[in-house]
């Protein structure tokens, strides 16, 4: 079984220095951690609401899949973890068009609680 960690500056280190990659590539597969509306080299949420947090999440999940040699068009699983459900509409047309024109299967869910006062993170699950 091979496993590579995946570490690009395209996208934010770990939030708050915690130990965990990016993403692991491992037997076909690439798995990416949950990203949050993080610029790189930033450790505060990009100002705005839904809308453009799940801009920046996404942009953050393009930069970890190109580095891993994959892209959105290869993602098979997204997890989508929203501070309010009522976030579900703006947030999904954002998803919509950067997620292709054959979507993933995709889990939504709303929690307590993200870092730093988000309002969304995706996590994902590509071919490699």
């Amino acid at each position: 079984m091979t496993r590579d960690v995946i570490r690009t500056e395209g996208a934010p280190a770990p939030f708050q220095g915690a130990p965990y990659s990016q993403a692991i590539k491992a037997n076909g597969f690439v798995f990416v951690a949950g990203q949050l509306g993080l610029k790189p080299g930033s450790a505060e949420i990009v100002p705005g609401a839904i809308t453009e947090q799940t801009e920046q999440v996404l942009s953050n999940l393009r930069a970890i899949l190109e580095a891993a040699g994959s892209s959105f068009d290869q993602v098979v699983k997204t997890t989508v973890f929203l501070q309010n459900l009522a976030d579900f509409t703006a947030m999904n047309e954002v998803y919509a068009r950067h997620i292709g024109e054959s979507p993933p299967a995709r889990s939504t869910v709303e929690v307590a609680k993200l870092p730093s006062g988000a309002l969304v993170e995706i996590e994902a699950i590509a071919l490699a």
